[in-house]
């Protein structure tokens, strides 16, 4: 069992890169937003026991999420390949996961930092548009409707999520920097940290991905990679 880990800013591409990833490496993708979700849905022990705290609008505890990922850890094939996305996002929950992968009979290999610079970062968020009544995504520069503010599959109105205002990004990228700074540090001085330029286009950014974990791929330690350098 091996795990890969996903940092990334915002707008950094982190969800395109593990869709694609998933799809072509054969990874299984866990994103905690999903599996809390998920357990939700399903009504599981796990799930009842969170949504105490998410209906108080509190973070739900790192020991909850811990149990959550070590229960699917612990569902799947010993042989998979994990790529863990928005997890952790403490030092604490870094420290459980490398224990949970190890009392597994697995480890982490390699924490790829996705870099993107902060006004592109506020380019990508702000553009985002969404149809009003069919959810299809455009962007205002990178993706852009045929007819400004009209949705080219049904025609419906395009409009900017309150999220991706520009006042709204700019406090949700402090707070990443201030969460995952720390983090950065701790993964940094295990030597387990590459950081990989994500301004540049999803088809370039997965393959310099692909070129690090296939590199990483049945090593006994991670080494600098293909596209990405060593913090």
């Amino acid at each position: 069992m091996q795990g890969i880990i996903l940092l990334g800013a915002p707008g950094s591409g982190k969800g395109t890169a593990a869709e694609r990833l998933r799809d072509r490496a054969g990874f299984t993708h866990l994103a905690t937003g999903d599996m809390l979700r998920a357990a939700l849905k399903q009504g599981t022990a796990l799930g009842r026991e969170a949504e105490g705290y998410m209906q108080r609008g509190e973070l739900v505890p790192d020991d909850l999420i811990i149990r959550m990922v070590r229960e699917r850890l612990e569902a799947g094939p010993r042989e998979a390949r994990y790529l863990f996305d928005g997890f952790p996002r403490t030092v604490v929950q870094a420290e459980k996961l490398e224990q949970t992968l190890a009392d597994l009979g697995g480890r982490l290999t390699r924490v790829l930092l996705l870099e993107t610079p902060r006004a592109v970062l506020i380019q990508r968020l702000t553009g985002r548009r969404i149809c009003r009544q069919c959810g299809t995504n455009f962007h205002v520069t990178n993706v852009p409707p045929k007819r400004a503010g009209v949705c080219d599959v049904c025609g419906g109105e395009l409009y900017q999520r309150p999220d991706d205002q520009e006042a709204t990004i700019v406090k949700r990228l402090d707070v990443y920097a201030q969460q995952t700074e720390a983090l950065i540090a701790f993964y940094a001085a295990r030597g387990l940290l590459t950081r990989v330029n994500s301004n540049q286009g999803a088809d370039q950014l997965v393959a310099d991905i692909l070129g690090i974990v296939q590199t990483d791929a049945g090593a006994a330690a991670p080494g600098a990679g293909a596209g990405g350098r060593k913090a």
